[in-house]
């Protein structure tokens, strides 16, 4: 059918553009995903959303189309703990692995997933493996007590190739929206969530409540979900997408971390991490207290 319907909506500029429906977002991007639409009408697809922005009726209609599609982790007897990593290190170390392995230590089974968007970045991919946890080759089940990566191709290959239109016309799209949000399993999950610009915060806490998500929601670390270890950030929860602030906001940043490293590479990432999971060095507060909002959220949502 195309999609040229809807970029006639949406692509009317930032003043003219009209929203789509729940409905309409979820057939238009299912149709993305399918590959029944053509270069041009995706790459006008981006464009136009990118002027315009997303609504949470939009988002929520995106994120059916894409749990309809998704090769789901099976479901196991505790939440699933669900950590994007799409960002990676810029200035600090990439901490996502270690609030995943702090996770995993508290008898959590969790997924970080991701693929690489910013090529000159540290991944959270690269740090778990050199701690010795390499990536699922094929989708499976992830275990209480452990700490799985999986890629976004492996969950579906569309959505890595919607993605990678950002490496054309450098502009990100509502893929990238969608993976920061998705739910990939059928069973119970603790979606965790980060936003860079306050805008943002508003979208995604809206989805989750169409969505009737269990969320935690929080600025994170340049782009990354793991809290900033020098500030103290506002944090949502999303019960069945019932929202309550569980932190809010402090003044000031901390002018060092004990034993943060000043380097971001792999292996000093990756051995810092092995320190603070070993006792050596202290964990930072604020991933601490991070730590204690998802293990009770994993708790509420089974209740």
């Amino acid at each position: 059918m195309g999609i040229s319907q809807y970029i006639k909506e949406i692509g009317r500029g930032a003043r003219g553009a009209r929203p789509l429906t729940r409905e309409q977002a979820t057939d238009l991007f299912g149709q993305v995903l399918d590959g029944t639409v053509t270069d041009l009408e995706i790459g006008g697809f981006c464009l136009a959303m990118r002027i315009k922005g997303e609504t949470p009726e939009e988002m929520a209609g995106f994120l059916d189309a894409t749990h309809a599609r998704l090769q789901m982790v099976p479901a196991g007897d505790r939440p699933l703990i669900v950590l994007p990593s799409y960002n990676g290190a810029r200035k600090l170390p990439v901490l996502t692995p270690l609030l995943a392995l702090l996770l995993a230590r508290e008898g959590l089974p969790v997924l970080v997933h991701g693929s690489a968007s910013e090529t000159s970045r540290v991944l959270a991919s690269n740090v778990l493996a050199a701690l010795g946890h390499a990536p699922m080759t094929a989708i499976r089940a992830v275990a209480n007590g452990e700490a799985a990566f999986a890629s976004t191709e492996l969950l579906n290959p569309a959505l890595k190739r919607l993605l990678d239109v950002r490496r054309v016309v450098g502009l990100r799209n509502p893929g990238h929206s969608v993976v920061k949000l998705m739910q990939p399993t059928a069973g119970p999950s603790v979606v965790v969530a980060s936003y860079t610009h306050p805008e943002y915060a508003r979208v995604m806490a809206e989805t989750f409540e169409l969505m009737g998500m269990t969320a935690l929601l929080s600025r994170g670390l340049e782009g990354e979900v793991v809290s900033d270890p020098r500030r103290t950030a506002q944090i949502d929860g999303f019960v069945r997408g019932a929202r309550t602030e569980l932190q809010s906001q402090q003044a000031g940043t901390a002018s060092e971390v004990p034993g943060l490293p000043k380097e971001i590479d792999v292996a000093t990432t990756a051995d810092y991490t092995r320190r603070v999971l070993g006792g050596e060095l202290p964990v930072p507060e604020a991933i601490a207290t991070q730590v204690r909002h998802i293990t009770q959220l994993a708790l509420a949502s089974h209740a």
